[in-house]
């Protein structure tokens, strides 16, 4: 297959993790990276309902066994909060911790970073909100992740949600790059249907939105290859057969792929688009992708048609002597039957009206993220609005 063509030029910048452990059992390995880290008095980040899974005393178990003295904050929200990072901040503050382990979905991991740079940065997080660099890093943090789908583990990036207004945002730089990584695929085997779909085409989302994104460049594009055929291949065996150690751990390595590609590539307009629909909504972010890629791939494909061809070729839903126009069709179609394979619903379908007034308000929350400004095809906030009323 031909080399995917880039734009002449392009600088790749990297950031990620010291130490990246994947495979099953290496959250178990927690102790011994806190040991190479010299760090020895943690705060776990979570939140209850991995408690009662027993997600949490799989990692204190270790850690007990080896005298660590830890303490738990597990008041995490689904799509955190300032208001939830306040609280894990004072918790964090309230104790002689000298790090901090991020354990669960990407609300844990996103709220453990943020705990971390706001313990040393001044101000409220929301100053912080993209396009400011956070490059002040705080306490060391070690990132395990229970989904295999957000990528967070890996990335420059956390999400978190105002509660003054509704509106989620960016935050990144290198302060958000977790110290330590442990990838293990184990924990994935407790999610249901719906959490395997919405997390597979989150991680599905940060591949293909890397290689098509204006900022790509191929060492971003060697995890973004990578990652897409593990996806299209796993994803509806893994929701089919929960415990199916092949397909769960072909996911969890796609997800990490994914999230070094797009962690230094950057996404671009589906997720621009989906924060919104998660704010305003409470739609889960993977879920909310899933609702936009089919469409948003269809408008952005002209821009770049010879990398959303790549996409189809590399999952097989496309031939290499498919000409690149099939191939995109392809790859609409088949992100299309993906949809309807994993049960993904429209908003109105879950109940959410079509409002104008806030169509226009999350077009404008969209554009300032700055991820649309990433895409192939930068729209206008116009065309953005007509996008949700398409999805709607």
């Amino acid at each position: 297959m031909e080399r995917v063509p880039m734009q002449p030029g392009a600088i790749g910048r990297v950031q990620s993790p010291r130490i990246i452990r994947i495979g099953g059992g290496v959250a178990r390995e927690v102790g011994e990276v806190m040991a190479q880290l010299g760090v020895a008095r943690p705060l776990i980040v979570t939140d209850t309902n991995l408690v009662a899974l027993g997600h949490v005393q799989t990692v204190t178990d270790v850690l007990d066994a080896e005298r660590v003295d830890w303490r738990l904050f597990d008041d995490v929200v689904e799509d955190p909060t300032d208001t939830c990072v306040d609280a894990g901040l004072a918790a964090f503050r309230n104790g002689d911790f000298d790090c901090i382990i991020g354990l669960g979905g990407g609300s844990p991991m996103d709220t453990a970073k943020a705990i971390s740079f706001m313990s040393v940065n001044p101000g409220h997080v929301r100053d912080y909100k993209a396009p400011v660099q956070i490059d002040r890093c705080g306490p060391p943090v070690i990132l395990i992740p229970t989904t295999g789908g957000t990528g967070s583990e890996l990335t420059r990036w956390c999400v978190i949600t105002d509660t003054a207004q509704p509106e989620k945002y960016n935050l990144s730089g290198l302060a958000c790059v977790a110290t330590a990584a442990l990838i293990d695929w184990t924990f994935t085997t407790t999610k249901p249907w719906r959490i395997t779909a919405d997390t597979a085409v989150d991680s599905l989302t940060h591949a293909m939105e890397a290689l098509v994104s204006r900022k790509a460049f191929p060492y971003a594009d060697g995890f973004a290859l990578a990652a897409m055929p593990a996806i299209a291949k796993h994803v509806r065996m893994a929701c089919a057969e929960p415990e199916n150690a092949t397909a769960r751990s072909a996911l969890m390595l796609a997800a990490a792929q994914a999230g070094m590609a797009f962690s230094n590539a950057s996404v671009a307009l589906v997720h621009g688009m989906s924060r919104p629909i998660g704010a305003h909504f409470h739609v889960a972010h993977g879920l909310s992708n899933a609702m936009l890629l089919p469409k948003v791939t269809q408008f952005s494909i002209g821009a770049a048609q010879a990398r959303y061809a790549t996409c189809a070729r590399v999952m097989d839903w496309a031939r290499d002597h498919d000409t690149d126009a099939t191939a995109c069709e392809r790859l609409v179609e088949n992100l299309t039957v993906l949809n309807a394979d994993l049960k993904v619903p429209s908003p109105s379908s879950l109940g959410h009206a079509a409002k104008p007034a806030i169509f226009e308000l999350m077009a404008a929350q969209a554009l300032a993220s700055g991820s649309p400004q990433n895409n192939p095809r930068i729209p206008t906030q116009d065309e953005i609005v007509q996008l949700y009323r398409d999805i709607w």
